[in-house]
């Protein structure tokens, strides 16, 4: 099963290097990971997707809790949250199909952010079949570059 944890820890050098050798260590596999200052510059926030049994993700979850520079840790998946990804994709764009590129841009809500003579670089966040499905309708006319980060996630408002 996918699960998303979110991790907070103090924002020192090495912190993720030692994160992800625990879970290189123990076999885990990560499948996203995302780190980036919070609103406090001394602290990070890590966004890490992994899979695994409800057991599996407990014994990540103490594993990251032993851990010295480790302030809190969160398993989204048990709760309400919201879950982001970015993209920027550079495509190939001859005049004759930017309007179809431009029309699929706007339907998923996404920004053109660089405009050259034989492409477009466009910008697209949501969640990540959104995404998947966005680079799947690009792909027709050629990508020829593309980032995308990991996802972000944090959890919703109190209702």
């Amino acid at each position: 099963m996918r699960h998303v944890i979110s991790v907070t820890v103090e924002n020192k050098p090495g912190v993720l290097a030692h994160i992800s050798s625990l879970f290189a260590a123990r076999g885990y596999s990560i499948d996203s990971l995302a780190v980036g200052e919070t609103e406090d510059p001394a602290i990070s926030r890590m966004t890490i997707v992994t899979r695994g049994d409800d057991q599996i993700i407990e014994q990540i979850i103490k594993q990251l809790r032993k851990l010295i520079s480790t302030l809190k840790v969160n398993d989204l998946s048990k709760v309400d949250f919201i879950e982001r990804d970015l993209v920027l994709i550079q495509v190939n764009a001859p005049p004759g199909k930017r309007g179809e590129i431009i029309e699929i841009v706007n339907v998923f809500r996404g920004k053109i952010v660089d405009v050259g003579q034989k492409n477009l670089v466009v910008e697209l966040s949501g969640q990540g079949n959104k995404v998947e499905a966005f680079i799947d309708l690009l792909r027709t006319y050629g990508i020829k570059e593309m980032a995308r980060t990991g996802s972000i996630a944090m959890t919703r408002g109190a209702k």
